[in-house]
C-alpha cells in the first residue's frame, strides 16, 4: 500500500492530523504571516520598543501610510504589534483591549501582560481543534512595563506563545532574528532599541523614508507612538 500524501485531503479539515503529525491549516496559517511585513519587539532597560514595516505604502502610491496600523495600544502599560492578515490581528487586537478594560474595572487595577497574552493564546488555539472555521492567519507579539520589568511575547497562528527578550515576526523574521542575535544587548535604552530595530528591518540599500516605519515605546510613562516628525531623527 501507498503511503498517504499531502493531497488525501489532510489540509480540507482543521481538527485532522497529517502523518508527519502537523496541522496543514496551521501550517498554512504560517506561511500567512511570513509574507506580511516584519515587526519586531524588543526588551530594554525598563521600556519595551515595538519597530513595524508598513512598506505596503510604496507599492501602492495611493495609499494613506497613517491607515497602515501594525501596532496599537492595549493599555497604558501594554501594546501589540502585528503581521500577517491585518483583519485578524484587528479581531484579537480588539478583545486584547476588551480583557484588558474588563480586568481594570473587576480588580481595580492594571491587567498583567501574561494575562492578555493567555487569554488571546485561548482564542487561537480553539481555532485549531474545532471544525467549521479557519486559524487566525497573524502572529501577534504583546509587550508592557511593568514594577520596572520589561516583557515581551510572541504568539504564532497555533496559539502557542514565548516570551523574548527581543523577536521579530513576519516576512524576513528569520534573517531578522540573527541579526537581533549578534546586536541586541539587554541594557540598551528607548533610542538604542529604535534605531536597532529599523536598522535590522531594513533590508535595501536605500534610504527609507519615516512613512515606512510604525514606532512605538512603553516605558515608566506609558505607551507613547512616535510621530513621523520623532522618527525621521532615527533616519540613516
Amino acid at each position: 500500500m501507498e503511503p498517504p500524501g499531502d493531497l488525501m485531503g489532510y489540509d480540507r479539515a482543521i481538527t485532522l492530523f497529517n502523518p508527519d503529525g502537523r496541522i496543514l491549516q496551521v501550517e498554512y496559517a504560517k506561511r500567512t504571516v511570513s509574507q506580511g511585513f516584519a515587526a519586531v519587539g524588543l526588551t530594554g532597560k525598563d521600556c519595551v520598543v515595538f519597530v513595524a514595516d508598513r512598506k505596503a505604502h510604496e507599492l501602492e502610491k495611493l495609499v494613506i501610510p497613517e491607515s497602515i496600523e501594525k501596532v496599537f495600544q492595549i493599555d497604558l502599560h501594554i501594546g501589540a504589534a502585528i503581521s500577517g492578515m491585518i483583519a485578524d490581528g484587528r479581531m484579537l487586537i480588539d478583545k486584547a483591549q476588551n480583557n484588558a478594560q474588563e480586568y481594570k474595572m473587576t480588580y481595580n487595577q492594571p491587567a498583567d501582560v501574561l494575562l492578555i497574552v493567555k487569554g488571546i493564546s485561548a482564542e487561537m488555539q480553539a481555532l485549531t481543534q474545532y471544525g467549521g472555521a479557519r486559524p487566525f492567519g497573524v502572529s501577534i507579539l504583546f509587550g508592557g512595563v511593568k514594577a520596572g520589568k520589561s516583557y515581551i511575547y510572541m504568539l504564532d497562528p497555533s496559539g502557542t506563545f514565548f516570551q523574548y527578550k527581543a523577536i521579530a515576526i513576519g516576512g524576513n523574521s528569520e534573517a531578522i532574528n540573527k541579526n537581533l542575535e549578534k546586536e541586541y544587548k539587554q541594557d540598551m535604552t528607548s533610542e538604542d532599541l529604535i534605531n536597532l530595530g529599523m536598522k535590522t528591518i531594513k533590508s535595501d540599500e536605500g534610504k527609507s523614508s519615516p512613512e515606512r516605519f510604525e514606532v512605538a515605546v512603553i516605558d515608566k510613562d506609558g505607551f507613547h507612538k512616535l510621530s513621523k516628525e520623532e522618527i525621521t531623527k532615527y533616519i540613516k
